[in-house]
């Protein structure tokens, strides 16, 4: 049986050039393409793909992550982490699934989490963790 794969919408793909640097947090409901250098942390609901020339001084909290740059910080992945050919990672994995290719460069520790364990890591709450709302008194008068 032929594996599917969705179409993605290329105007929906967050996307920083080679040669652009930003610092700060991004935070994207959609898959992110990052080929220049950024510092900070980086969250998306999607795909994050790291560009051959991308530099990430920072963490990664994603659904998917396609590596071929350099990222030094950690990595939360609730799916699949792919090292690719020339990639260089210094940080710590926190992975549910890793495919790593030759010439793939990593340094530093590797867990397997469930879905679970990758929501709290991230700090992400799911509606069963998520507190009730307290009673509040209403007077009538």
């Amino acid at each position: 049986m032929a594996k599917t794969e969705t179409a993605v919408n290329v105007n929906s793909i967050s996307r920083i050039s080679a040669g652009t640097v930003i610092k700060g947090e991004i935070i994207s409901p959609t898959d992110i393409r990052i080929d220049g250098t950024f510092e900070g942390r980086v969250q998306s609901k999607g795909r994050v793909v790291v560009g051959e020339s991308a530099t990430i001084k920072g963490d990664i909290v994603c659904e998917n992550v396609d590596l071929w740059g350099k990222v030094d910080g950690n990595l939360f992945v609730k799916d699949t982490l792919s090292l690719k050919e020339g990639c260089i990672v210094d940080g710590n994995l926190h992975i549910r699934r890793l495919a790593v290719e030759l010439g793939a460069t990593f340094n530093g520790n590797c867990k397997t989490i469930t879905e679970a364990e990758f929501n709290k890591l991230a700090g992400v709450e799911t509606p069963a963790q998520a507190k009730p709302a307290q009673p509040q008194q209403v007077r009538a008068n």
